[in-house]
């Protein structure tokens, strides 16, 4: 279990790292060549998608940070966890849910909910 956690906070990382180059290593870290994140907002394939995505979501939300939201709940290659973006200290402006399938110690899969959004300005 702990190596899954250690996973889920790289993975967690990587969604907070604004150095590009650093980041694209810690993609590669973290996710399968051919990996797939689907959310409400987005449904992309591979590693360069999944770091524009990435690189997306900081411009939209610059300055805040993701962080973990509670404990990391895990059982045969599949975990699942709950996500806070916020400024550090305040209360999450996003809150989501995502599970995850790993194979052979990368995420090759997430699968993303949004439980908490703003309203649209």
């Amino acid at each position: 279990m702990s190596d899954v956690k250690e996973l889920v906070e790289r993975y967690l990382a990587a969604w907070n790292e604004t150095d590009a180059q650093a980041r694209r290593n810690l993609v590669a870290q973290v996710f399968a060549e051919n990996a797939t994140y689907t959310d409400p907002m987005a449904a992309v394939r591979g590693r360069d998608s999944l770091d524009a995505t990435i690189a997306a979501v900081q411009q939209q939300f610059a300055g805040l940070r993701f962080s973990l939201g509670g404990s990391v709940d895990a059982h045969h290659d599949i975990a699942r966890f709950t996500w806070h973006l916020g400024a550090e200290g305040a209360e999450p402006l996003v809150i989501g849910f995502d599970v995850v399938v790993i194979d052979d110690g990368l995420i090759s899969q997430v699968l993303g909910f949004l439980d908490r959004v703003p309203a649209a300005a």
